[in-house]
């Protein structure tokens, strides 16, 4: 089995954040000159992009950091916890704001105020958006199997800096779209309650993004196991060494997307010598490596010398 591994190409978080901060000034400032309760949703929300993918910048930084006495086996989860802290932001500062916004226009509704600098603006941040969204998906596409659906290899990714980017830019297509209609109709029928309830509407969509990225972050989180492709590898692999007669089932964890921990039984034959059995394991270990290159810490166990198999 070839494993492709995703270190070192982390350009589509690059990407989205000199996008996202340059679309933030703008929005900023045209709704600043219009008046527009959807265009500061905008605004709020690609701030909180901004500040998001510098924190998954940040986990990822933290996340290479090498092995100590305190952390024995790496600190790859940190990408994982600053991808739940970014899911929080993206819901409290993204959805809880926009929405707060849009209740407070309709309350205090405002006239639009030159609203073409709004479609100007919303026109640019759709290229932009749509340029970091072409380049996630081809990120993505890299790593996900031939024989997986993409909503599969969304639900099984172990990467989160692909698949947050990958929803905080739909979102902001979503949030992009959404605005231009809102204004549109606002002006057209001179009612700016509309342009609020856009607001209102792009707050959900943040907060129903956020939600989704929480849940994945937290499943790894408290950890996942390998993908069931890699797992079945493994005891095909060992299963298929010389001396084992059986293994029990494989015990793996993520500690990042290319860091996982396999512990595993293995029954070997018992007419083998001590020197044998080591000679095994250090010959399986090394056939594991190569062909799953993500499995960086393995620990087997000589679970028997002799008896019953299915005992393993």
């Amino acid at each position: 089995m070839s494993e492709e591994t995703h270190d070192g190409g982390h350009t589509h978080v690059l990407g989205a954040i000199l996008a996202n901060l340059l679309i933030a000034v703008s929005k900023f400032i045209v709704a600043g000159i219009t008046g527009s309760s959807a265009m500061i949703s905008e605004g709020i929300h690609s701030a909180a992009d901004t500040g998001n993918q510098l924190l998954l910048m940040l986990g990822i930084k933290e996340s290479q950091k090498p092995a100590d006495e305190l952390h024995p086996f790496g600190r790859g989860k940190e990408l994982y916890f600053w991808s739940l802290i970014v899911a929080l932001i993206l819901f409290g500062l993204g959805g809880g704001m926009s929405i707060y916004e849009g209740i407070t226009h309709i309350q205090h509704p405002a006239e639009l105020v030159n609203p073409g600098w709004n479609y100007v603006v919303l026109g640019i941040a759709l290229v932009a958006e749509s340029i970091s969204q072409v380049i996630v998906i081809r990120e993505f596409l890299r790593q996900k199997r031939d024989e997986e659906s993409l909503w599969e290899s969304i639900l099984t990714s172990k990467d989160p800096t692909v698949f947050v980017v990958l929803f905080e830019n739909a979102a902001a297509l979503a949030g992009i779209l959404v605005a231009g209609v809102g204004i549109y109709l606002a002006h057209q029928f001179n009612n700016p309650v509309i342009d609020g309830v856009a607001s209102i509407i792009i707050g959900i969509i943040l907060a129903s993004v956020a939600l989704f990225l929480a849940r994945e972050s937290r499943a790894l989180l408290i950890g996942e196991r390998a993908d069931r492709e890699i797992v079945a590898a493994i005891r095909r692999l060992v299963e298929e060494d010389e001396a084992v007669i059986a293994s029990g089932q494989p015990l793996t964890m993520h500690f990042g997307p290319d860091n996982i921990l396999l512990n595993l039984s293995v029954h070997f034959n018992q007419q083998l010598t001590l020197r044998e059995i080591t000679q095994s394991i250090q010959r399986i270990e090394n056939q594991i490596k190569k062909e799953c290159p993500s499995v960086k810490q393995i620990f087997l166990e000589a679970a028997s010398f002799g008896g019953d198999a299915s005992n393993v």
